[in-house]
């Protein structure tokens, strides 16, 4: 009896590792998930300002 209960304390252990990793890993994925959309979102804002940048100044009399 007492092995059944050291076994079943083992699982739940080994089970609570394991989804204590995993959500870990998600963290981790969303993390870098953000990053990557803050990038984008930075570029995307550069080459909209470049192009305002670029109108303004083909606007400029000569």
């Amino acid at each position: 009896m007492k092995d059944i209960e050291n076994l079943h304390a083992l699982k739940s252990e080994i089970f609570d590792i394991f989804m204590h990793l995993e959500v870990d890993e998600h963290e981790q994925r969303k993390r870098r998930a953000a990053v990557r959309y803050l990038k984008a979102r930075r570029g995307i804002e550069q080459r909209a300002e470049r192009r305002r940048l670029q109108q303004r100044i083909a606007e400029l009399p000569d």
